[in-house]
Parts: C-alpha cells; sequence; structure tokens
C-alpha cells in the first residue's frame, strides 16, 4: 500500500512535528500561565452550565 520511503518518511515527520510542538509548548508556558490565569474556570463553568441544561431538559421531558 505504501512504500518503504513514503513509511520512513512519514515516521520521521511525526517524530520530529511532535519533538518541535512540544519544545514550542515548553518555551510558551511561562507566557500562558501569565496570559491565561483564569481560563480553567471559565472552562469549568461552561461544563457545569452544559450539564445544567442537559439536567433541565431531562426533567421536563418526563
Amino acid at each position: 500500500m505504501f512504500s518503504t520511503g513514503q513509511l520512513i518518511f512519514a515516521a520521521l515527520f511525526f517524530v520530529i512535528f511532535v519533538v518541535i510542538i512540544a519544545r514550542s509548548y515548553s518555551k510558551d508556558k511561562t507566557m500562558h500561565k501569565k496570559n491565561y490565569k483564569g481560563v480553567k474556570w471559565v472552562l469549568i463553568s461552561f461544563i457545569t452550565f452544559v450539564i445544567i441544561l442537559f439536567f433541565i431538559k431531562y426533567f421536563l421531558k418526563n
């Protein structure tokens, strides 16, 4: 299905891509901590809101 050269290229591309992404993330980690302090509370609030909507839908349906 794939030639040996294509498989080698895909494997090398994947490994190098993951290394570059991990390195970029580690460089930006301190900046993200400073700029996105309260993001986890926004996510928790959004998930809670969606769960409440599902509960309301379930109880009003029955």
